[in-house]
């Protein structure tokens, strides 16, 4: 097969979807690859560190495109690639269709075959593609609530791990999955008092087991929710529901009751958000703030920190993506039943029902699909 690996051009957006590493193990497995030539830079990686890995290195975007079987990326096409991607051709990556329509009816209208990183399970139910970059985003979610509380960046002026006969910072966290284990352990280690709320109460059981003692947990409904995000210094918003719009947990009225210069972080926001009143933001132009209360809502974390990012998500992805170049997609998906719930359009059919769901679209189950 011929693997195409473009240079990413969201805002901000430093990963590259394949190391040097990786386009070895495809090369030796007999595949053919073309990386755009700048596209390593920004995680640290050459057009000669993929030429001697055994890669083919290409000028431009639109070379990449037009000679791929499969293109794997990092994040979603953005407009400028809609009318690159061919017909029957393969795309791996992160999509999130279920909180943009635009991307949604572009990849629908193109007749691509869309297998989303995000919804890959494996055999206990788990997202392995999506868990790195979980890890990566809630461990930033503390990072960078803890600088916006800085008074400077429009926060209360709260220390997180405060100082001896000084309170800590309070740290609310929604979700008890990989990010908001990830952001309580940061926190935890902060020094800062941690409340993290989820509606599973085995998992709560797990957390309480697992975490250290400046981590308490509590059941999420309505109620608490609000009660918590009253005294909160900063608030992790980490839901997932995958494939689909993340529910809003923080409403637009909550804010007013919020003390001025509380922090929300919603790392769900590439899934719409579980904070109403987030939009997506950059790395450039990070936060907002509505009612005192600061926004911060950049939907791609993990680019910050592109040379980490990139290692750990090859490091995921790589196993799946030769299964798919080895075999080609359909008898991939037939042989792998968790690789096959990466699939989420193929060629203008809708095969995942959040997807689905969200848009009000026709659902065809994927069983149709691969038969």
């Amino acid at each position: 097969m011929v693997i195409g690996v473009p240079k990413e051009i969201k805002p901000s957006e430093d990963r590259v979807a394949l190391t040097p590493a990786g386009v070895h193990a495809f090369v030796k497995a007999g595949h053919k690859v073309y990386v755009q030539s700048d596209a390593g830079i920004g995680s640290g990686y050459s057009a000669e560190d993929y030429r001697v890995s055994g890669a083919t290195t290409l000028d431009t975007i639109e070379e990449v495109y037009a000679i791929a079987d499969m293109i794997i990326k990092v994040k979603e096409p953005i407009a400028p690639e809609y009318n690159l991607i061919k017909k029957d051709q393969l795309l791996y990556t992160y999509f999130h269709f279920a909180s943009y329509e635009p991307l949604t009816r572009a990849m629908i209208d193109n007749g691509s075959i869309c297998l989303a990183y995000e919804t890959v399970e494996a055999s206990n139910g788990t997202l392995p593609l999506l868990v790195p970059m979980s890890e990566v985003a809630g461990r930033m979610s503390i990072q960078e609530g803890a600088k916006y509380l800085q008074k400077p960046m429009g926060g209360r002026g709260v220390l997180l791990g405060g100082v001896p006969g000084v309170s800590p910072g309070k740290v609310v966290i929604l979700g008890g999955g990989v990010v908001g284990t990830q952001a309580a352990k940061m926190a935890a280690g902060l020094g800062a008092d941690v409340t993290i709320l989820d509606i599973n109460l085995d998992r709560l059981r797990h957390l309480e087991d697992i975490l250290p003692a400046n981590v308490s947990t509590m059941y999420s409904n309505a109620y608490n929710i609000k009660e918590m995000s009253q005294i909160a210094d900063l608030i992790v918003g980490a839901v997932l529901i995958p494939g689909a719009k993340a529910p809003h947990l923080i409403t637009r009225d909550m804010l007013v009751d919020m003390k001025d210069g509380t922090v929300l972080v919603d790392v769900a926001v590439d899934q719409g958000g579980c904070i109403e009143t987030c939009r997506p933001t950059t790395h450039e132009d990070p936060t907002f703030t509505i009612d005192g209360v600061v926004h911060y809502c950049v939907a791609n974390m993990p680019g910050a920190v592109p040379y980490t990012s990139t290692l750990a998500l090859t490091n995921a992805t790589l196993h799946h993506g030769l299964q798919l170049a080895n075999k080609g997609w359909k008898q991939a998906c037939r042989d792998n039943e968790g690789l096959a719930k990466g699939l989420n359009i193929v060629q203008g059919t809708v095969c995942y029902q959040g997807v689905a769901d969200a848009f009000g679209l026709e659902y065809t189950p994927l069983t149709d699909i691969l038969s």
